[in-house]
């Protein structure tokens, strides 16, 4: 990365999802100068904290018709066959799934992988389990969208709480019109997006590569695809 890219990457502007936060950060400055001043130290550190979360920058989606783009930032942690959620109403048939993992150091900025129509939104109260868990897909609190590709086929999204995740932000519905590496949300801190492929396309990804949400590609609609077998689960270091 450029050092002119890694300057607008690391200081640019924050998410709206952070104006409460900065609001709290800015009073406990305040509080600090007037009362004690190791509290405006720990204001201004934490005020700089929620800049580097909520930062904000922007994506440039590759020229590729019919590319499904990552959904989030972050290290892939799975990539398998896996039913979509119940509450989408997508069929029992699994279909390929590729979960990422937001590390706090992550942004944490959900974009959509393609041009298409939100057809359904459902939220789901839940556990926090720790997102390297398989079975945090199926019992953590999730938001999950189905989206329908412009030629009928259609795609799930779902952003996962995680350990210390407990806010989920969308801020699309149904209905709207949507396209590829546009935002639709945010989740607090640290978290999983799992993106759900259409019926009889496959992954052109592996566990552990990074991802960068609204630019790397995870498949292609008519592409060959990089494996055939469902790879097992790797685990690692999370929240």
């Amino acid at each position: 990365m450029a050092h002119g890219s890694a300057f607008r990457f690391v200081f640019s502007p924050p998410h709206p999802a952070a104006r409460p936060f900065l609001v709290i950060a800015g009073v406990v400055v305040l509080a600090g100068l007037v009362f004690a001043g190791w509290l405006a130290w720990i204001g201004v550190l934490f005020l700089l904290f929620c800049l580097y979360f909520f930062r904000d920058p922007e994506r440039f989606p590759p020229p590729r018709p019919g590319a499904l783009l990552a959904p989030a930032d972050g290290h892939i942690v799975s990539v398998s066959l896996a039913v979509p959620p119940q509450e989408l109403g997508l069929g029992a048939l699994p279909r390929w799934r590729v979960a990422i993992f937001l590390s706090v150091l992550d942004v944490h900025v959900n974009r959509m992988p393609a041009d298409g129509t939100v057809t359904r939104i459902a939220y789901r109260h839940g556990k926090f389990l720790s997102a390297n868990l398989d079975k945090s897909a199926d019992e953590n609190e999730r938001n999950a969208l189905a989206i329908r590709l412009p030629d009928g086929r259609e795609i799930a999204v779902v952003q996962i709480a995680g350990l210390i995740a407990r806010r989920i932000v969308c801020n699309v519905r149904e209905g709207d019109h949507v396209q590829a590496g546009g935002r639709f949300g945010i989740i607090r801190f640290g978290s999983r997006t799992d993106l759900y492929l259409p019926e009889g396309v496959l992954p052109l990804v592996s566990e552990g590569q990074k991802m960068v949400g609204g630019e790397s590609v995870i498949a292609e609609l008519s592409a060959e695809p990089a494996f055939s077998a469902a790879p097992s689960v790797s685990g690692g270091s999370f929240f």
